[in-house]
């Protein structure tokens, strides 16, 4: 079946569209439920409603039943043929609905391929894009094709507006040409737009990067936390299991020397409620000479002994023996106490190697870096340790031997470099004098103002003054610190790719001090400056340097 011949079998009479929800009437015939509700809704009045094809009767509305096998059809027909939706503008000149490729404004009619080239090819007709509408292509005032633009207003006119129109005059071009002109201009702009699109689309690939590497990093950063907790929950259980199989063990051996103490006096307590029952025995005697007699022959000298004696107010301690000796009176021993002292020094020691360990895993995952100080960068009046690891000021000039790498002033370098990479290290100050801790490019001045660590856009400075007030610096920027640091143990973070060099100050708890951020272009070398006080020194610390009083910990020592 031709595909004009099944529209018109899926057709409803009423719109003569394709079936929309299509339902069945008593009579057989089928319409859309839209259309035949709205054609009974104006029948209402009339009392009685009928078919619109065959004029069959009902006294009441009918029941409408659905037909869905006739829906899907009408579905699978529009989704095979599209054109048949009713959507598009359709030829003038087909008897059944066929899309318009072309529409002539002169003729004001639409063409499908085939009428198209039975159509005039004169410049008068003007081909457009198929339109239903023709009203917006012809002159409002003249009713003719636009042909014409005219310069002057900007406007599109036809040829009466030319000749004889409010445009006569006025210079004026075929619509062609402007939009051509038009078009050109367009291009010119686009020449400038598609860089900044392309522009545009590579700073939002970059974001996008960006993103995906935030997101990344947050992942690893949860999984660390996620571990480190759970590590840190692992080793209080095992110190928590250490500790009370301490205290119970502890208990076991007070217990059994108790247990061993108690049952002795059990003893004793069954002798002396044996020779109660039979001196109440005796007392309870009526004749005179029985009781003597038992007295003498048993216990005279214990009872005969302590009558009378002057025990000093002591009544009750001391007493004889049968056998005429004194016998003290019953002292209970002394028994040990659990060793609170050496249970809250196991748990010191268990805390303080928890926080250690956290410590050490908690910045990128690993130890503090190690570093020493290159000798060929100290100034002469830096003094440095045998290991390499302080560095102090010298009111003496220590005759260092020529290095081109050498400063003029009392400040130094690591010999480790960091060209990339996350890595931390950490330093100690002294109490007096100015000293100073950062980051510096090998490539910094070694000599004048420029050379000072912080002093120049090749450093970064974390510098500490004689009035305990610190600040950082680089180059021309000056930042003083609100907060005074309790600790003199200062945490210096590196993240190279992400251009951020970070200030811990190493108090319970970290306390983060200050982060610079830049795009590092040069290997980070660790840098240190110490000034004009003997006092003055700086050092690399390690884990089992000296650490900074732990309130909590004290807490737990005492007094």
């Amino acid at each position: 079946m031709a595909a004009a011949d099944l529209r018109d079998e899926l057709s409803c009479s009423i719109c003569l569209s394709i079936y929309t929800d299509p339902v069945s009437l008593p009579c057989g015939h089928y319409f859309c439920r839209g259309c035949i509700g709205a054609a009974w809704d104006t029948q209402g009045g009339s009392g009685a409603y009928s078919c619109p094809e065959c004029r069959a009767t009902y006294r009441e509305r009918p029941a409408l039943q659905n037909i869905r096998k006739l829906s899907n059809i009408a579905e699978r027909f529009l989704s095979t043929h599209p054109e048949h939706d009713g959507s598009g503008v359709p030829c003038s000149y087909c008897d059944s609905p066929v899309p318009a490729i072309k529409s002539c404004a002169l003729c004001e009619a639409s063409f499908c391929n085939k009428h198209l080239r039975g159509h005039s090819q004169s410049a008068e007709h003007v081909l457009t894009e198929p339109t239903a509408s023709f009203m917006g292509r012809k002159c409002s005032v003249h009713h003719k094709v636009l042909e014409y633009h005219c310069c002057e207003d900007g406007a599109p006119i036809c040829v009466s507006c030319c000749l004889a129109g409010g445009h006569r005059g006025h210079r004026v071009e075929l619509l062609s040409e402007a939009s051509e002109k038009k078009k050109e201009k367009l291009r010119k702009v686009l020449e400038k737009l598609s860089p900044e699109r392309e522009e545009t689309e590579r700073g939002a690939q970059r974001l996008q990067e960006r993103r995906g590497e935030l997101e990344e990093k947050a992942a690893i950063e949860t999984e660390r936390v996620t571990a480190l907790f759970r590590g840190i929950r692992e080793e209080l259980e095992a110190l928590e299991k250490r500790l009370l199989s301490d205290i119970s063990r502890q208990k076991e051996e007070l217990s059994l020397t108790l247990t061993e103490l108690i049952q002795q006096l059990e003893i004793k307590k069954d002798e002396l409620s044996r020779e109660i029952w039979h001196i109440e025995e005796l007392c309870n005697m009526a004749d005179p000479l029985t009781v003597l007699q038992e007295q003498w022959e048993s216990h005279g000298a214990a009872f005969c002994g302590a009558e009378g004696v002057d025990n000093g107010g002591r009544e009750g301690t001391e007493w004889a023996d049968n056998g005429g000796r004194k016998r003290e009176g019953i002292k209970v021993p002394a028994v040990g106490d659990l060793d609170v002292g050496r249970i809250s020094e196991t748990l010191l020691t268990g805390l303080e190697g928890i926080v250690i360990g956290v410590k050490g895993r908690w910045i990128y995952g690993q130890e503090a870096t190690e570093l020493v100080l290159d000798i060929n960068t100290c100034g002469n009046n830096v003094s440095e340790s045998w290991d390499g690891k302080t560095a102090s000021y010298s009111m003496k000039n220590q005759h260092h031997h020529y290095a081109p790498t050498r400063f003029q002033y009392p400040q130094a370098l690591s010999t480790r470099n960091f060209p990339s990479g996350r890595h931390y290290w950490e330093v100690e100050g002294s109490k007096l004098g100015e000293w100073g801790v950062g980051a510096a490019y090998p490539s910094i001045e070694r000599g004048g103002d420029q050379s000072i660590i912080g002093n120049n856009n090749k450093s970064w400075c974390l510098l500490r003054q004689r009035n305990n007030t610190y600040s950082v610096t680089h180059g021309t920027n000056i930042t003083q610190l609100p907060h005074v640091p309790s600790c003199r143990r200062i945490r210096i973070s590196l993240d190279y790719e992400a251009g951020s060099l970070s200030f811990y100050e190493l108090s319970e708890p970290i306390r983060h001090l200050h982060t610079f951020t830049a795009s590092f272009t040069e290997p980070l070398h660790a840098a240190f400056c110490v000034g004009w006080e003997a006092q003055s020194w700086v050092r690399f610390i390690t884990n089992d340097t000296i650490k900074c009083e732990n309130p909590y910990l004290d807490f737990w020592k005492g007094d």
